[in-house]
């Protein structure tokens, strides 16, 4: 039964009822469900954003989600680590090994380009962890390609490498004519008198004066190309081909002892002093070619000769005085 609330009537000194309208009593009702279902509803929401409302899958896709951004931390740290060993053997590469065997450096700009296409990573977009897939896979791309182009560096060197020995062995490096042997060194490169027309001109060479006989050596491994007599003024004469872009001739010699085609080493002799061809006494004229131009056989005298020794030849081949051929 419903409660009856009386209200105190001060003119009439008495307890009146109060009579409640429907139309208010059905104003509240109303009022209450509205209130009711807006109370109910915000619980709804907050409750099916919480761990609550989770189905069994839902969990199972938010660890391994967890457990995706924790492998690709683990996998950016491992990159961090591989960056710094890269870098570490790229500088090795540019100023130790491309300085030593006289190669260009790799510039920066080529060995961290990455990729300029802008659509590589469009299909990683629109994923509540884009951002770090893509910044991920950016950095495997460009560190694939900074190994890729050290791994081609490093195969050029290695071939640069093997090849350093037979280098080393095909540059001409001694004198033609041993020092015991050796009266003097008439004449050096560059320009000089002609002893027949007194007109100064070009001497490709270096002239080694000897007693007639006296050996003459092979001043690099390689192959004689030519043993004889057809080249004008220069009698007979050996040429050998060294590879690599060196070859040097042998002239006014007084015979051979080498024939086309037959491979010689360093210290090999290839032939006698004499005074064949255009020459106005015994001596061995002398010269070294690479790539096809005369070069000063003085910059290569360092496989027999000592710094003295050295120093006293440079004088004596850097006079300008007359040539013998």
């Amino acid at each position: 039964m419903a409660k009856v609330k009386y209200y105190y009537d001060s003119e009439n000194l008495a307890y009146t009822k109060i009579k409640t309208r429907k139309r208010a009593k059905f104003g509240y009702a109303l009022l209450f469900l509205v209130a009711s279902a807006l109370f109910g509803f915000l619980i709804f929401v907050l409750l099916i954003n919480t761990s609550y409302f989770e189905t069994p899958k839902d969990r199972l896709q938010a660890r391994e989600i967890e457990n995706l951004k924790l492998q690709y931390a683990i996998l950016n740290k491992k990159m961090d680590e591989i960056d710094d060993v890269t870098e570490a053997l790229e500088e090795r590469d540019n100023n130790i090994y491309r300085v030593y065997f006289n190669k260009t450096e790799i510039p920066d700009s080529i060995r961290k380009e990455g990729f300029r296409d802008p659509k590589r990573y469009k299909k990683l977009e629109g994923y509540n962890n884009s951002q770090l897939v893509m910044n991920t896979t950016k950095r495997i791309d460009k560190l694939s390609k900074e190994l890729a182009i050290q791994s081609k560096s490093l195969d050029e060197i290695l071939k640069l490498a093997s090849a350093k020995g037979n280098l080393l062995l095909a540059i001409p490096a001694i004198q033609p004519v041993q020092n015991e042997n050796l009266k003097r060194v008439a004449s050096g490169f560059g320009y000089r008198l002609d002893p027949f027309t007194k007109v100064r001109k070009m001497h490709n060479g270096m002239d080694f004066t000897a007693n007639t006989g006296a050996p003459v050596f092979a001043t690099g491994d390689g192959v004689v190309d030519r043993a004889d007599n057809s080249a004008s003024g220069f009698g007979n004469h050996v040429v050998i081909r060294h590879g690599f872009g060196y070859e040097s001739l042998y002239a006014h010699l007084s015979k051979y002892n080498c024939r086309p085609g037959q491979r010689v080493k360093r210290g090999d002799v290839i032939g006698y002093v004499g005074s064949t061809g255009r020459s106005e006494g015994p001596h061995c004229h002398y010269e070294v070619h690479k790539d096809g131009k005369v070069v000063n056989p003085l910059n290569f005298y360092y496989g027999n000769i000592s710094a003295a020794e050295y120093v006293a030849i440079s004088h004596m081949a850097n006079q300008e005085n007359q040539s013998l051929d």
